[in-house]
């Protein structure tokens, strides 16, 4: 798949990086001849900034990665039940915590990669202001959401829901994906006319790319940190270790930041 605007300009950010720090990616694995490949669960809200990391990795240290995308809690029973992975990216601590306690991470190898931002987005121009009042309306038929049993995401929706005192009142309206990126399509091709979803699927070098959108404050649901951690799998694979060292270092980190996320 080719890289997309976002992908391109994150890319564009991370080089400078290399460049100020003068760093290099060859670090993480000794030399670019030892190129390997490795295959990486990521959460749905993730995948965008992880095929720009991936880029970055392979053009760095000519290490490939294969991606697979789903709700988080989807893609810890897959591994639960034997899915070749070599890292998991997830959009809690609770599942890669659980599988270090399984056995089937490595222990010590877990850190949050990332704190994810949730917003309420509109593919409507004009039609989401800046405070969310839109929720309290009858401009809208239906809101979409991840699973939150399966997806991070979806349970920070229901929060946000209930710190506000809409959950009756939102819950005949809800339209329910497996994932984030699938609560991301209904909104964007207009069968949710509003969607919970994550700031980095909304953004593009920073803006919004389209439509129009509310962070939601923090204080209103538990922070979104996403921890990413080595399975045992990929123990001694060289493209997983380097990854878990791009995502730790400068230059990843400024990917991460671009596409809205603290680190």
């Amino acid at each position: 798949m080719a890289p997309s605007f976002h992908s391109l300009a994150a890319l564009q950010l991370a080089r400078r990086v290399l460049c100020w720090t003068g760093a290099s990616l060859l670090i993480f694995t000794g030399t670019a001849a030892q190129a390997a490949s490795a295959t990486i669960a990521v959460a749905a809200n993730f995948a965008e900034p992880m095929r720009a990391l991936a880029a970055l990795l392979e053009q760095t240290t000519s290490h490939r990665l294969q991606i697979s995308v789903g709700a988080t809690g989807r893609l810890y029973a897959q591994i639960r039940n034997g899915a070749p992975f070599d890292v998991f990216l997830a959009a809690d601590t609770r599942a890669p915590a659980q599988l270090e306690t399984d056995g089937l991470a490595v222990p010590g190898t877990r850190f949050t990669y990332a704190t994810g931002q949730l917003v309420l987005w509109s593919a409507q121009s004009g039609l989401v202001d800046s405070q969310g009042a839109v929720l309290k309306t009858d401009r809208f038929r239906k809101l979409a959401i991840a699973n939150p049993k399966t997806a991070p995401y979806g349970a920070a929706a229901l929060e946000v829901m209930t710190q506000l005192g809409l959950s009756d009142a939102l819950t005949p309206k809800l339209v329910q994906g497996e994932s984030i990126g699938q609560a991301y399509n209904f909104t964007f091709t207009g069968n949710a006319e509003l969607g919970f979803v994550a700031l980095s699927q909304v953004l593009v070098g920073g803006q919004l790319k389209s439509g129009s959108m509310w962070k939601v404050p923090p204080a209103l649901y538990t922070p979104i940190r996403q921890d990413a951690v080595l399975l045992q799998r990929g123990a001694s694979n060289a493209a997983a270790l380097a990854l878990l060292a791009l995502l730790r270092s400068p230059p990843g980190q400024a990917v991460i930041q671009s596409f809205g996320y603290a680190v």
